[in-house]
């Protein structure tokens, strides 16, 4: 995928041969590379986590834009989903 302008709630698609392929990732931070956010899978996967979330950090050729989320979630002290 070629640089945009990626906002939080942005939703990415992991390209097939990245680790996590195929995976949907919710942008939390945008970077001049390409992104930080969290892994969304049905499945029960070997990942690292911070709060119990998956964070990967892919770079704009490991994925292409899906669109907007309406809620993302955000660690806080009660761990609520924010909107």
């Amino acid at each position: 995928m070629e640089k945009i302008d990626l906002k939080i709630g942005d939703v990415v698609q992991l390209k097939p041969d990245h680790d996590f392929g195929g995976m949907l990732v919710v942008v939390t931070e945008p970077k001049e590379w390409g992104c930080q956010g969290y892994l969304m899978s049905q499945f029960n996967f070997e990942a690292v986590r911070y709060k119990g979330v998956a964070f990967v950090r892919p770079k704009f050729e490991d994925f292409e834009y899906i669109g907007k989320i309406q809620w993302i979630y955000e660690s806080k002290e009660d761990d609520v989903c924010q909107t």
